[in-house]
């Protein structure tokens, strides 16, 4: 997330139109905040073991993460890694910004640390990049041949930031994101014209200190476009849907009192901001009554990694913790994206059944009598069944057992009710039933 620095600053100048339903700014008010903490906890004591067996251990996964290397990052290893360890994060895929001063790939973040496996990939060209090989003197002209480029290591490369290249159609890519935190944040309008006041962002530091959790996930909206697309190109060829954190921690923000009473803000890269006057901003008054010269006056951390880690994580069914089997597990499309914040999804599944022959998630399957789509989760909550983008079913259970009475891909989501809205929850990756 790159945004509240824009904000801050003053410097945003887009406009975005305004959505249906509910907005951020309504699941920031305090008694929302309250009432969605409560549900969070009470589904913690609901959470079932889920006896439809897939095959897999399920682990938590992160794509799309920023360290140190990046320019846009402070992000020290040890500090994501410990992170991740809080939130049962168990594999993270970085996305460094590359650069000429070190390779990402060579250079980058591998192996196991402290329980943690690390793969190095990068944010480029519009992609998620993770080469097997480094490519860093490669030449390539364009998208496609960037990720033939990739492709051509035996690498992984999955489409990024879907708002802003909707109709891209590239050949052979492993995957696209189905989920992006910052695509999540951009179409908040309300938010975005409450943020560009220091006072509004002094407002926000009750919600972050008593609900920073349930703030961070008051951005959280179905990623309809995104689905939409991904449908779209899954009739193309099979595509691994994952979700992007886009983490930086480099949105904290600290303001200190200067010689001349003013305040300095700055925020998590040392650059300052601003430098505003209490005695214009009431809060700010307040909050620097009995400082000295120098003191911190306040600081408001928005993106911690491990309130970002556990937001939000691509679940990867695979047997061993190994680079080599998390690449398996994504190409193959054993995975699903879960909102983790709401609830612990673990030992989610979906499978195709026939007889005594199963099919996990990213499965090619042929279509014929007797076949069924079963599922289940920890949570009762309300399953949605796709087929190539449209629903064909929709039930409040904790398990599904559906015949498939004709071919198409098939997907399912898992939707909670928190605070009054239903939200989702889960997000599956595809079955592939072929005709003839």
């Amino acid at each position: 997330m790159r945004y509240v620095l824009l904000l801050l600053t003053l410097s945003l100048a887009t406009t975005h139109a305004p959505r249906a339903g509910a907005d951020a700014m309504e699941r920031m008010g305090m008694e929302k905040l309250r009432a969605t903490h409560e549900k969070v906890e009470a589904f913690k004591k609901q959470l079932q073991k889920v006896e439809l067996p897939s095959g897999y251990d399920d682990v938590r996964a992160l794509l799309h993460v920023h360290s140190a290397f990046s320019h846009d990052s402070r992000g020290k290893i040890e500090d994501i890694v410990a992170a991740a360890n809080k939130v049962g994060v168990r594999v993270i895929l970085f996305t460094e910004h590359p650069a000429s001063t070190y390779d990402y790939v060579n250079d980058g973040h591998r192996g196991l640390r402290d329980g943690v496996l690390l793969i190095p990939g990068a944010e480029n060209g519009g992609f998620q990049a993770y080469p097997k090989t480094s490519i860093q003197d490669k030449k390539h002209q364009g998208p496609q041949e960037f990720s033939d480029l990739v492709r051509g290591t035996d690498g992984l490369i999955f489409l990024c930031h879907l708002e802003e290249r909707m109709d891209w159609d590239i050949a052979g890519l492993t995957g696209s994101e189905i989920y992006n935190t910052h695509a999540d944040f951009k179409d908040e309008a309300k938010l975005l014209a409450a943020l560009r006041s220091p006072v509004t962002m002094l407002a926000l530091r009750p919600a972050l200190e008593q609900y920073p959790q349930e703030t961070f996930a008051g951005l959280q909206d179905y990623p309809a476009d995104y689905l939409k697309r991904w449908d779209q190109l899954c009739q193309k060829a099979r595509l691994t849907g994952v979700s992007a954190n886009d983490a930086h921690h480099n949105q904290a923000f600290r303001g200190r009192l200067l010689e001349n009473g003013k305040v300095q803000l700055e925020d998590a890269l040392g650059k300052t901001l601003a430098r505003l006057d209490p005695e214009k901003i009431a809060p700010l008054k307040e909050a620097a009554a009995g400082k000295k010269a120098g003191e911190v006056v306040f600081e408001l951390d928005f993106d911690p990694y491990e309130r970002s880690f556990h937001h939000v994580s691509t679940h990867l069914l695979m047997h061993e913790l190994t680079e080599a089997n998390v690449r398996e597990a994504l190409q193959a499309g054993r995975a699903y994206v879960a909102f983790d914040w709401m609830a612990d999804p673990s030992g989610f599944v979906l499978r195709a059944d026939r007889g005594d022959q199963t099919w996990p998630m990213g499965s090619e399957v042929p279509f014929a009598p007797g076949l069924h789509l079963r599922g289940e989760a920890p949570l009762e909550g309300k399953w949605r069944l796709m087929r190539d983008g449209e629903m064909i079913s929709e039930q409040n259970s904790n398990k599904i057992d559906i015949p498939v009475d004709k071919p198409g891909n098939y997907r399912v989501e898992v939707w909670l009710t928190l605070a009054g809205e239903a939200r989702p929850w889960i997000l599956s990756n595809p079955i592939y039933v072929r005709g003839q």
